[in-house]
């Protein structure tokens, strides 16, 4: 069978490529099996990928046993909680699109002929399914686990108490020495941030669109099942390649709609949405924002873990996994069976022989959590393109609400106003010019909603942003606002004291001020100019579209 590696390995004229082969220890008999490429964002920097040389390992360990030769090759990681808060937040979202490139850069040049992508963290995983998508050649993800939950003040933690632990500490409702404790527990050791933030969810998302084996979005990065399931995807890669098994056959449709049903039913981080948007643009497949309203009115949300609530990631892993909440979702007709997975099975196989709900940490269909999905897309004055709000993070008091808004053109003077506490109760929060172009690179508001969460404002101040939230946020923090600011849309021409009127149930979100009072501010508007202008972030903010399209690059 001709294979994608013999444009480098067969022929007389591929004799040059062979001797360079040879020049790093392949043998012939190397060359003769399928290539591998085993792209690894192992790094000393993200704690979801100090230990991604374990993972690797035995990835590749597992792909020689199966009769292929794997080929290790590098990726990029950020790590959104080092990089929160400063001038490294710029660059989060905006690396998603620098570690597809170079997937395809890898991959492309040296002939691989299936990839195994080993990522953890935010941006990695979108950004390889991306790549995967776009080159579609086999290949299967399995990424480095969750961390587990840290224990202070004798409850279980995670890293999102750290933030909170801030804003409390600064209002006088934590003391210095427990917010110490927290910052020397809230994080025991290797793996993703322990509960449903974005890397979680995109790695439990990855699981159910078929790309991911099953235990990809739960198993903890500690627990030797991890490196078994590094294993299995090793020997996966190799049957996928002989089947000849590619993303597109796997990415279709239906299977953006099972992600979009088991985000809804997981309550994942609103981030999912940027993703999915993203490497469903790469695999040509239509998705819109009012797909995700029409799955989310029809999909319970049986899942409230850290932020939530009080479970996280090792919680949903001990009784069942991912697999439980889709096996629950399918018995109810609300998951199609059929989509082909990196198994080489579909998911009705998949789920086969799975358990049922354990009615805690994942409800059942018949007493969900809520009747509908964990995410709502907004629409109104402010946002005809929409805005997204992880509702199944918003206190029920929050649901509608209307307040004054409190106007600020950066996150650092939002927090200054914060933590000065000049926020009061019935505020509506609205930061602008943080979007794909104009932050750039969209950065998370973490620090101000843990601000607000630790100051007890959570309940009480809504916050809305052209920016995005860290899948750590909890509150009416409502992000994603399109058209952006830096683009003319509407939040450009709030003003101190407007009205803002929510309706998260009713995907609601208006200005109260007259279209003949915005059509007169829109007549005296300057923008703001660019935050940055040079380097990547000047080039990225050019080509970047808005985030009702996934921020991808035009």
């Amino acid at each position: 069978m001709e294979r994608n590696s013999h444009r480098v390995t067969k022929g007389i004229e591929r004799t040059p490529h062979r001797s360079l082969f040879y020049a790093m220890g392949y043998t012939k008999e190397d060359l003769n099996r399928p290539l591998i490429g085993v792209v690894n964002s192992q790094n000393e920097i993200v704690p979801g990928h100090v230990h991604l040389d374990i993972i690797a390992k035995a990835v590749k360990e597992a792909i020689w046993a199966a009769g292929g030769t794997p080929i290790e090759v590098p990726a990029i990681a950020v790590c959104d909680g080092i990089a929160m808060g400063h001038m490294g937040m710029h660059y989060s979202l905006a690396s998603r699109e620098l570690i597809a490139d170079s997937v395809e850069t890898m991959a492309m040049a040296h002939a691989f002929d299936g990839l195994v992508l080993i990522p953890n963290c935010d941006k990695v995983v979108p950004g390889m399914l991306m790549a995967a998508a776009r080159l579609n050649l086999p290949a299967v993800l399995v990424s480095g686990g969750p961390m587990m939950a840290g224990m202070a003040g004798g409850r279980p933690v995670s890293l999102s108490q750290t933030f909170e632990g801030v804003g409390a500490c600064s209002a006088g409702r934590m003391t210095e020495e427990q917010l110490t404790e927290l910052e020397e527990n809230a994080c025991p050791g290797c793996g993703s941030c322990s509960g449903m933030f974005t890397a979680n969810s995109m790695n439990c998302l990855t699981e159910v669109i078929g790309m991911g084996l099953p235990g990809n979005g739960t198993i903890p990065a500690m627990f030797a099942a991890r490196t078994r399931l590094a294993k299995a995807a090793g020997s996966a890669i190799i049957q996928l390649v002989a089947e000849n098994i590619r993303p597109l056959d796997i990415l279709t449709p239906k299977a953006f709609e099972n992600a979009l049903a088991v985000d809804m039913a997981l309550g994942c981080s609103s981030n999912s949405v940027l993703h999915l948007l993203a490497i469903a643009n790469e695999a040509g497949v239509p998705l819109d924002l009012e797909k995700i309203n029409e799955i989310s009115e029809k999909t319970p949300n049986l899942c409230r873990l850290s932020p939530a609530g009080p479970h996280h990631i090792e919680d949903l892993y001990r009784v069942g996994g991912v697999p439980v909440v889709m096996a629950e979702l399918a018995k109810n007709g609300l998951l199609h069976n059929d989509c082909l997975t990196v198994t080489g099975k579909t998911v009705g196989e998949n789920l086969e022989n799975v358990g049922t709900p354990d009615g805690t940490v994942v409800h059942t269909v018949a007493n969900p959590c809520s009747k509908t999905g964990g995410l709502a897309i907004l629409y109104g004055n402010i946002a005809p393109e929409g805005c997204v709000v992880k509702r199944s993070a918003v206190d029920p008091s929050m649901l509608t609400h209307s307040g004054p808004a409190r106007v600020f053109d950066s996150e650092e003077d939002t927090n200054a106003a914060i933590l000065g506490g000049k926020i009061q109760k019935g505020d509506v929060v609205v930061i602008r010019y943080e979007g794909p172009k104009g932050g750039p690179g969209m950065r998370e508001m973490l620090s101000p909603t843990s601000a607000l969460a630790g100051r007890g404002l959570d309940k009480d101040v809504a916050l809305l942003t052209d920016g995005r939230f860290s899948g750590a946020s909890r509150g009416a923090s409502i992000g994603h606002v399109s058209p952006e600011a830096a683009a003319g849309g509407p939040i450009a021409l709030v003003q101190e004291g407007d009205i803002i009127d929510i309706d998260i149930n009713n995907y609601q979100i208006n200005l109260r001020v007259s279209e003949e009072e915005l059509a007169n501010r829109r007549k005296n508007l300057t923008l703001l100019p660019p935050k940055i202008e040079k380097g990547y972030l000047k080039r990225y903010a050019s080509q970047v579209s808005s985030a009702s399209m996934g921020a991808v690059l035009k």
